[in-house]
């Protein structure tokens, strides 16, 4: 398969392009950053999009691809919900549209969050959010939408983007939260295997996706 992925400069979408340059299902990995990523791989692509709600000047570098692993994103931590909407709504949707008349059979994986608000009407800001960009997917594409949910999640070795917290409190969080963890390369494998072997869910919790990793 033929992937594109963004957020590679973020810890989530360098640890599942990693699972994906080792997968010898994935022939090919587009990644699509705002800045450069630093890494040589025979299967490895990039495209520069300054900004991912202008992609008019970059259809032919899109085109030829089987799935999308939307792994971009930011914390709601000091930002309000305005500017939180722009770039985790209007932004993702935008760019999931653009790609679907482009790859008209396009499977897209949006990465979400443990506890996101499907119902988009409870009290946590970045819970609706996600939840109202996890419906618009699927609504957009259908069946071909998955979304995932992890919670508490284990870098792979070699990963550069990690921020320190996560490498300071992930060693002693996890092993008091099993089921709630999961490591990068289980997320990456979970989603190749969700394009290759399709699965029954459209929103896939922590137990999915080490379910869907394991097949």
């Amino acid at each position: 398969m033929k992937v594109i992925i963004t957020g590679a400069t973020g810890m989530v979408g360098e640890g599942v392009l990693f699972e994906c340059l080792e997968n010898e299902n994935v022939e090919e990995v587009l990644i699509v950053n705002r800045k450069h990523y630093d890494l040589d791989h025979p299967k490895l692509k990039e495209l520069l999009v300054p900004d991912f709600l202008q992609l008019e000047n970059f259809s032919e570098q899109l085109k030829g691809y089987d799935t999308c692993f939307y792994c971009a994103g930011i914390s709601s931590v000091g930002i309000k919900e305005e500017e939180f909407t722009r770039i985790t709504y209007d932004t993702t949707l935008a760019f999931a549209d653009q790609l679907l008349q482009l790859n008209p059979d396009m499977i897209f994986i949006f990465v979400s969050g443990n506890r996101t608000d499907s119902s988009e009407k409870g009290k946590v800001m970045w819970a609706r959010v996600k939840g109202k960009t996890e419906n618009a997917l699927m609504k957009l594409y259908g069946k071909n939408q998955y979304n995932f949910r992890p919670a508490i999640m284990k870098g792979t070795k070699g990963q550069v983007n990690v921020k320190a917290i996560y490498k300071i409190l992930g060693p002693i969080i996890a092993p008091f939260f099993p089921q709630k963890t999961l490591t990068l390369q289980q997320v990456g494998r979970a989603m190749i295997h969700a394009v290759s072997k399709s699965y029954p869910k459209q929103i896939l919790e922590v137990d999915d996706i080490d379910q869907l990793a394991k097949q």
